[in-house]
């Protein structure tokens, strides 16, 4: 039996380096795959010997990816463990690696906003501000050390802890583990994927389909309003009290406005699903994304969006 193949811990450091460059290839078409493939490059050349196998685990990572860049360690150090099973000769198939990457990645960005962009990274700037502001030179300094160790710490960290998790789940196959990991992180990826649509798409058709007068109360009178303060006061009190209507004593419901009647982002996800189609039938991305752009322009040109 041939020799464990193993990923030290220089070939480890090596792709957690590579790993903050994770936006560097940002496109919209699959995101940060190229950054995350950059990553995997030096695990992949030490885990396989043959041009056939690099060239296969290359592309198997070429799969579209996207998260919040520092969250993103655990995921692959998770990878780098699967990685390493299968070429010690686990069964560890494409979709088992692609299913837990898609399912660890939507949950976690959830959390890594939060954490470093809304809290640690504002609460430093604003240290580093302060004294800055008093004239003191170790302002600067201080952010960005400090980010940079936090920064890097929890890249390194992570990524350790997400290996060793990754090598008691492949060492469980027999199990049946990895199995049940790879089902749930499917379908939670898929779940997320689903929730994020209406946030990352945006369809708003603006057809007026009905002008309706509204009765005396349900708008806000301009013109009865008192001079000065007290009319402002009395304008945003009534616009709280009645919402977006009260603004026109004509009531104009869009065309879009009864889509979200009748089920909110239902053309968001139907626009969605038109695209996985075209994609389940090999048109290019490519194609797809200059279609969408060429329709949203003609349709904001003929007045339809």
């Amino acid at each position: 039996m041939a020799d464990k193949i193993e990923l030290t811990k220089s070939d480890r450091m090596a792709v957690a380096w590579r790993h903050q460059f994770l936006q560097g290839s940002w496109n919209y078409e699959r995101m940060q795959n190229g950054g995350w493939c950059y990553a995997m490059i030096p695990a992949i050349k030490k885990l396989y010997s043959s041009q056939e196998e690099q060239a296969a685990a290359l592309k198997r990572h070429l799969e579209f990816y996207n998260t919040q860049p520092y969250v993103s360690a655990p995921v692959l150090g998770v990878t780098l463990a699967l990685e390493e099973d299968r070429a010690n000769g686990a069964p560890v198939e494409d979709a088992a690696i692609q299913g837990v990457k898609v399912g660890m990645m939507g949950p976690l960005a959830g959390v890594g906003d939060p954490v470093f962009w809304f809290t640690a990274r504002p609460i430093l700037g604003a240290l580093g501000a302060s004294l800055a502001l008093s004239g003191n030179i170790a302002g600067p300094i201080l952010f960005f050390v400090a980010w940079n160790i936090i920064r890097m710490a929890f890249l390194w960290y992570t990524q350790e802890f997400g290996y060793k998790v990754g090598t008691q789940i492949t060492n469980d196959l027999g199990g049946g583990m990895l199995g049940k990991i790879t089902e749930g992180a499917s379908i939670l990826g898929m779940f997320i994927i689903g929730a994020l649509v209406e946030r990352w798409v945006s369809i708003s058709f603006v057809p007026v389909v009905s002008q309706v007068q509204q009765a005396d109360g349900a708008f806000i009178d301009w013109s009865a309003l008192p001079a000065g303060a007290d009319g402002i006061k009395e304008a945003l009190t009534q616009f709280n009290s009645i919402g977006a209507t009260a603004l026109d004593p004509i009531k104009v419901t869009t065309l879009q406005d009864n889509l979200d009647a009748l089920i909110p982002g239902l053309a968001a996800v139907g626009l969605t699903l038109l695209c996985c189609s075209l994609l389940k039938k090999k048109v290019s991305p490519i194609i797809i994304i200059l279609a969408l752009f060429v329709v949203g322009v003609v349709g904001h040109v003929i007045g339809l969006m």
